[in-house]
């Protein structure tokens, strides 16, 4: 798969991580970064991709990845944006 993946889930009892993802998202939306959203919650098995990029059983979403390079989680996006690095750290430059 190629271009950048925003690894999500619209079943979650955690604010934490729809907020999360929906600040990811914001971002993104707001720099006009195109991505797709993958909802892991529609299937176990991009659960386990999203898990098995990260290279963390527990990875929980928001996980970030462009092709199949795994670019990080909500807190190096935001440590990226913070440093106006976002788009290497997107791998996109």
């Amino acid at each position: 798969m190629s271009g950048l993946r925003v690894y999500s889930t619209s079943v979650t009892g955690s604010r934490e991580i729809k907020s999360q993802q929906s600040e990811v998202t914001r971002i993104l939306d707001g720099k006009r970064i195109q991505y797709q959203l993958v909802d892991i919650s529609q299937d176990n098995a991009l659960r386990d991709e999203m898990r098995n990029l990260a290279g963390n059983p527990k990875a929980t979403p928001p996980q970030i990845v462009n092709g199949d390079q795994y670019c990080g989680d909500y807190e190096l996006f935001v440590e990226a944006v913070e440093q106006n690095t976002l788009q290497e750290f997107l791998k996109l430059a």
